[in-house]
């Protein structure tokens, strides 16, 4: 009868051990990689699909403005934007280089005649309200010079601008840094042909209703969130403004995340899920 109490050889012992090592390395490559990461979508390099980019308006004015951080659709009779879009990274949403300055001026790519300048917000009782904030621009000096022109701003009320619309603005640089990148788009909403005005005669600024934000992660398992906030403030929960992107859609006529699959954009911008979002 075999010995199984005999010693095994040293270079048995070697080949069994360096055995073990490379099986616990792949069950930990491989658990990482199915589980440990699985809510991150970080890509190689950025897509030349530009997925935050709406479609592009032809029932209002719009004149493209292609920025350092993001872009801006100018809509010249309310001289406000109809939407800002940009894509958030999660470096970008984590970089402190360039401090904010909150040195606010009129857009050079606007006709002088007509170019909103920062006096035109004076006594109106009402901040100039980032469309993309300089949270999200801190990457860059251009960037930041640039998300403080006039042509990212929309007449919005103090208290929403340092409450709840503040508030989601941190939210969406916290989904960036958690699943690697989102595409955003926000913007004013009018409720009706006449809004309110501000500023100097020839650059009368329209005073928004309310505002939208739409949110994409395009990552393994897509998805979208939409958010409407009226214009003055709020202490009710995030969750409470979230709507669908088609909800969004339909009150503004502009359609978002249109380069997605359709069968994809169709299912998911009918959804309205907070707590998918953490919200």
């Amino acid at each position: 009868m075999e010995d199984n109490n005999r010693k095994r050889s040293p270079k048995y012992v070697l080949i069994v051990s360096i055995a073990l090592v490379i099986a616990v390395v792949l069950i930990n490559l491989f658990w990482s990689w199915a589980f440990g990461q699985s809510h991150k979508y970080v890509p190689k390099k950025r897509t030349v699909v530009k997925m935050e980019m709406p479609m592009r308006l032809k029932d209002r004015p719009e004149r493209i403005l292609q920025k350092e951080g993001f872009v801006v659709s100018f809509n010249a009779e309310t001289n406000c934007p109809n939407y800002v879009a940009w894509y958030l990274t999660e470096k970008r949403a984590k970089a402190r280089s360039i401090q904010r300055k909150d040195e606010f001026m009129g857009d050079p790519a606007i006709p002088v005649q007509q170019r909103v300048e920062t006096e035109d917000y004076y006594r109106s009782r009402y901040d100039r309200g980032h469309m993309c904030p300089s949270g999200d621009n801190k990457h860059s000096r251009q960037a930041m010079d640039d998300c403080f022109l006039m042509t990212n701003m929309c007449p919005q009320s103090h208290t929403l601008n340092t409450g709840a619309w503040n508030d989601l603005e941190q939210e969406c640089r916290r989904w960036a840094k958690y699943y690697g990148a989102v595409a955003i788009a926000c913007g004013p909403i009018f409720d009706t042909k006449n809004p309110q005005r501000i500023g100097r005669r020839g650059h009368r600024v329209a005073v928004p209703d309310r505002f939208f934000k739409v949110v994409l992660m395009n990552g393994r398992i897509p998805k979208t969130i939409g958010f409407i906030y009226p214009n003055r403030g709020t202490n009710k929960p995030m969750r409470t403004f979230a709507v669908s992107v088609d909800e969004v859609e339909r009150l503004t006529g502009i359609d978002f995340f249109y380069q997605l699959d359709d069968n994809i954009e169709n299912r998911i911008e009918a959804e309205c899920n907070p707590a998918a979002w953490n919200i």
